[in-house]
């Protein structure tokens, strides 16, 4: 099992952050990171607390810009880059349905309706 994330609040104003990722020995592992995130996010594997996750997911990111230097060119660089994340998962998925696979892809809080017979 791999940490990708740890953010841990012990007390008030104490919230620390962890992670068994080292970025400058493989920056490119962010990459693989995003695209199984991506696949996690899009299924049924949420888990069910998806709402909640999303919120702090959410906070995070707005904390980070509130104390980013140059906080339009980081809105810009998430935006291109989510963009393209966005761009490569579809035409995955596309691949995928011209391969004969059933593909159904659920946004965070849907999960698949039941069949009943």
């Amino acid at each position: 099992m791999k940490k990708i994330l740890e953010v841990l609040q012990y007390g008030e104003m104490d919230i620390r952050f962890n992670t068994d990722i080292d970025v400058s020995k493989n920056p490119e592992e962010i990459l693989d990171i995003m695209a199984k995130v991506i696949f996690a996010m899009s299924t049924k594997l949420w888990g069910g607390n998806e709402s909640s996750v999303l919120a702090m997911v959410r906070a995070l990111s707005i904390a980070d810009l509130a104390i980013s230097a140059n906080r339009k060119e980081m809105i810009r660089q998430l935006d291109e880059s989510s963009r393209m994340m966005a761009s490569s998962f579809q035409r995955t998925l596309e691949e995928m349905r011209k391969n004969g696979c059933k593909v159904m892809a659920f946004g965070p809080g849907v999960m698949p309706g039941t069949m009943k017979n």
